[in-house]
């Protein structure tokens, strides 16, 4: 069976071809519109990978997400789908690639240090 692991903050996203043939992607349960809440950042997000190779949402994927919130959570299911698809047909890997959507995003929040108010804010300096 295909899998293929996505990751970006907090968020990891689990996809692998859905045995329904409902030709459709599901989220957690969900039609990948309704979980993303109509949100249409996000769903072109989700659907990036099948814009550049030129394919409709004539697939049934399913995924399984977890943690973060839904932007970390569509970025994460984005190139989860892509490792999927260039899985499948290895030709999707050069139109991916050039497209950076094989490249996982590692950036996380910075921690909170100590006599400071956030990552980096200090308290304001007062003179006296």
């Amino acid at each position: 069976m295909n899998t293929s692991i996505g990751r970006r903050k907090c968020s990891i996203a689990i996809t692998q071809f859905s045995r329904n043939k409902s030709d459709q992607i599901i989220i957690n349960g969900l039609n990948y519109r309704q979980y993303f809440q109509q949100n249409p950042f996000q769903i072109a997000t989700i659907l990036k990978p099948f814009e550049v190779l030129g394919l409709s949402e004539k697939l049934s994927i399913s995924i399984t997400v977890k943690g973060g919130g839904l932007t970390g959570q569509s970025e994460a299911c984005c190139l989860a789908i892509a490792r999927l698809l260039q899985k499948q047909k290895p030709v999707y890997r050069q139109l991916l690639k050039t497209k950076s959507l094989l490249r996982q995003d590692a950036r996380q929040k910075e921690r909170r240090k100590y006599g400071l108010k956030k990552a980096r804010k200090a308290p304001q300096y007062s003179k006296r």
